[in-house]
C-alpha cells in the first residue's frame, strides 16, 4: 500500500482481528474473508478526496450527528420534484426548512408494479432510469454536502427483487444462484418454518413461500411474493452486499438506512426474527463502514417492540447501529391522542431516557409506511384496554369512524380473521387539517393546526433526531389519487405518498394561510432547538409527574439550565399540577412565567426555560 493509505491500514490494524473472528466464526473461509478484505481496500482507493477528507473531519467528532442543529426530512424523489436533478435544484427549499439531513426514499432500480414503493431492488447500482443516474446521484450528495446538509438512502438487505440477477440465474436453475436464497424442491421444509414463522402481510400476501412452477421450487418470499429472501449463510451474499453497500457509500451517501434488520439471518425452528447472528452481521457492516467509510452511519429499521429493539445499538465497546428509529414512540403517541392516556407513553420514554447517551434515535410522527398497532397491550390490558378491542378502536378513531373524531385516513392489510389492520394518513389529516378543510370550518381548522404544532413541538423536544415527512411542513393532507393508479390502487399507503404541492408551499410564509402558519411556527421551533443549549445530546432528559393522566411533560437538565415541555394530549384544558421555583420564559411567547399549576389549553403546548 501506498503512504497515502496510512489511514486505511490503521483502521485496518484496530478492527482486522474482531472482523477476521466474526467472519470465520460464521463462514469458516479464508478465501472469502481474503477476498473481502482486499475488495474493501479497492472500495477504499475508489473513494474520492472529498469524503475521505470528510471521513477523517467526523472520525474526530464521532458525534456530529448527535448535534441539536439535526433535522431530517423524508421524501419520495418523483413526488417532490420529479427526479434526482429536480431535488438538487430544490436544496434552498430545504434549507429553508432548517432541513440538513434528505433522507430519499428508495430509489433503485426496480420493477413497476412490482416494486413495493421501491423495495423490490432489481439492481443495487443502478438509479431508476426515470428518476436519473449514479452520476446524478454523486452530484446531489456533493451539492448536499457543500451547503451543510447530509444524505440517507434506503439499502434493502434482507431480499431482491424477483428481477434482479441472480433471481433470474436462480430460475433458470442455475444452482450458484439459488444458493443466494431459500430453494426448496418440495413443501415439506416450506411446511416446517411456515409453522413458526409470523406472516408479515396476512391479508395481501400470505404465507411466507412462493411456488415458481416453471422450475418446480418453493422459494422463502417473508414479504411480497416479488421479494426473495437472501441467504446471509452464504458468504457470497455477504460479500456481494457489502460490495454493493460500499458502492453507494462511495456516491457521496451519508447514512444508510438498513431496511427489514431483524430478518436477515433465517433458522428453520423459529421466528426468523432478531436472531443473534443477525447481530453478527450488522456489527461486520459496522466495522467494514468504519474500515473504509467512516464518516458513513447506520440507521436501524427494526419494527419491534423496545426490549428488542435497543440490541441492535450492540454495546458501547462493540457497537452496531448508530442510529434506530423510534418506532414504538410514534404508535403510543398516536394511541395516547386517541385515548387521552399519556401513561403508556411516559413508561416507554423512561426507558429510553435511562438508555446510554451513545444510544441514539431518530424520532417521527409519521413515516412512508402504515402504522401498526404494536403497542404494549401486556400493560394496556392492566388499564382496561384488551388488544383487538382497542386496535378496532383506534382504527375507527383514526379512520373517522368514531363519534367525535378528526382524523382521517384509510387502512391497510385490514384482515378480517384477526380483526388486526394498519392506518394509513398524514401527520395533517389525523390532527384535522383535511377534515376541517373540507368543512369549511375555522374553527376545527384552529384547533387541526394546534395539535399538528404541539405534536411536532413534543417531537422535537425528545431525545433523539426528529425526521419530518415531506409535506408535514406545510400540513399537506391525504391524497385519495392513488385509487386511479391500477399500480397503486391495492396499497393504501400512497394515501399519504402523494405528491408534494408546491402551489401550496408558496403560501408558506404567509401566515393567514394554513400552510404559513405550519410553516412559520415549525420554523421557530427548529430554530429555538438549534439554538437552546438544553436540547444538547447530553442533556439529562426526564418525564415529569403532573398528576394528570392527558398531560406529558418532559424536562431537559444541561450545564444548570432546566427546560420544561408540557404537553397536553387531551381535548379539554387541563392544569399541569407542579409546584416549581423560580422564574421560567415561555421560549413561544417570550413571556416571563411561573411553572406553578399551569393551565395548559386543549392541544396545548409550552415550552419553557429556567432564567
Amino acid at each position: 500500500m501506498k503512504k497515502k493509505d496510512d489511514r486505511f491500514q490503521k483502521r485496518m490494524a484496530i478492527h482486522h482481528d474482531e472482523l477476521r473472528w466474526l467472519y470465520m466464526e460464521l463462514y469458516g473461509n479464508e478465501a472469502m474473508f481474503a477476498e473481502l478484505t482486499s475488495q474493501m481496500y479497492e472500495f477504499y482507493q475508489a473513494r474520492k478526496a472529498s469524503l475521505k477528507n470528510r471521513d477523517e473531519k467526523r472520525e474526530k467528532n464521532p458525534d456530529w450527528f448527535k448535534k441539536n442543529d439535526m433535522l431530517g426530512m423524508m421524501l419520495y424523489i418523483d413526488n417532490f420534484a420529479g427526479n434526482i436533478k429536480g431535488v438538487q435544484e430544490k436544496l434552498d427549499y430545504l434549507k429553508s426548512c432548517n432541513v440538513n439531513c434528505v433522507h430519499l426514499m428508495p430509489f433503485l432500480d426496480s420493477p413497476q408494479g412490482r416494486s413495493d414503493g421501491g423495495y423490490a431492488v432489481a439492481d443495487f447500482r443502478k438509479v431508476k432510469p426515470e428518476l436519473g443516474t449514479m452520476e446524478d446521484l454523486a452530484r446531489l450528495t456533493e451539492k448536499c454536502h457543500q451547503k451543510d446538509m447530509n444524505v440517507c438512502m434506503d439499502f434493502v438487505m434482507n431480499h431482491t427483487s424477483e428481477d434482479h440477477e441472480w433471481a433470474k440465474r436462480a430460475r433458470q436453475g442455475d444452482g450458484e444462484y439459488m444458493s443466494r436464497y431459500f430453494f426448496y424442491d418440495n413443501n415439506e421444509i416450506p411446511r416446517k418454518y411456515e409453522e413458526t414463522v409470523p406472516q408479515v402481510f396476512p391479508t395481501t400476501a400470505p404465507g411466507n413461500f412462493t411456488y415458481l412452477q416453471e422450475i418446480n421450487h418453493y422459494v422463502l418470499t417473508t414479504f411480497y411474493p416479488y421479494q426473495w429472501d437472501l441467504n446471509y449463510k452464504n458468504p457470497r451474499v455477504f460479500n456481494e452486499m457489502m460490495y454493493n453497500f460500499l458502492f453507494l457509500a462511495n456516491q457521496g451517501i451519508d447514512i444508510v438506512r438498513i431496511d427489514a434488520v431483524p430478518y436477515i439471518w433465517k433458522e428453520l425452528g423459529t421466528s426468523c426474527r432478531n436472531l443473534e447472528r443477525v447481530h453478527t452481521i450488522v456489527r461486520m457492516m459496522r466495522i467494514i463502514s468504519e474500515i473504509v467509510c467512516p464518516s458513513v452511519i447506520l440507521l436501524g429499521e427494526v419494527v419491534m417492540e423496545p426490549e428488542k429493539v435497543v440490541p441492535y445499538f450492540g454495546t458501547v465497546e462493540k457497537p452496531e447501529c448508530h442510529m434506530l428509529y423510534n418506532v414504538t414512540t410514534m404508535a403510543t403517541t398516536w394511541h395516547s391522542l386517541a385515548t387521552e392516556d399519556i401513561r403508556l407513553l411516559k413508561q416507554q420514554m423512561d426507558v429510553v431516557n435511562q438508555l446510554p447517551k451513545e444510544y441514539t434515535f431518530l424520532n417521527y410522527l409519521r413515516c412512508h409506511d402504515d402504522i401498526g398497532w404494536g403497542l404494549d397491550f401486556d400493560t394496556l390490558k392492566n388499564w382496561g384496554m384488551e388488544e383487538v378491542p382497542h386496535k378496532r378502536f383506534l382504527n375507527d378513531f383514526y379512520t373517522g369512524r368514531y363519534e367525535g373524531s378528526v382524523s382521517r385516513g384509510e387502512l391497510y392489510n385490514d384482515d378480517p380473521i384477526t380483526q388486526d389492520a394498519r392506518f394509513c394518513g398524514t401527520t395533517a389529516s389525523m390532527c384535522g387539517v383535511e377534515s376541517a378543510g373540507f368543512e369549511g370550518n375555522e374553527e376545527k381548522m384552529k384547533a387541526a393546526l394546534q395539535l399538528d404544532f404541539m405534536l411536532h413541538a413534543y417531537m422535537l423536544t425528545q431525545s433523539g433526531i426528529p425526521m419530518l415527512y415531506s409535506g408535514d411542513e406545510i400540513a399537506q393532507v391525504n391524497d385519495y389519487t392513488y385509487k386511479e393508479n391500477p399500480l397503486k390502487q391495492e396499497d393504501s399507503r400512497y394515501i399519504h405518498r402523494g405528491a408534494f404541492h408546491w402551489e401550496l408551499a408558496k403560501n408558506r410564509n404567509d401566515t393567514s394561510t394554513v400552510e404559513g402558519k405550519i410553516f412559520q411556527g415549525l420554523d421557530k421551533l427548529e430554530k429555538l432547538r438549534k439554538k437552546e443549549t438544553v436540547f444538547d445530546s447530553s442533556a439529562s432528559v426526564y418525564t415529569y409527574d403532573v398528576h394528570d393522566n392527558g398531560i406529558l411533560c418532559i424536562m431537559r437538565e444541561h450545564a444548570g439550565e432546566k427546560f420544561f415541555g408540557i404537553f397536553n394530549f387531551s381535548t379539554s384544558d387541563r392544569i399541569a399540577w407542579m409546584q416549581e421555583d423560580g422564574i421560567y420564559e415561555n421560549l413561544i411567547s417570550r413571556e416571563t412565567m411561573e411553572l406553578k399549576d399551569v393551565l395548559i389549553p386543549a392541544h396545548g403546548f409550552i415550552w419553557a426555560k429556567g432564567i
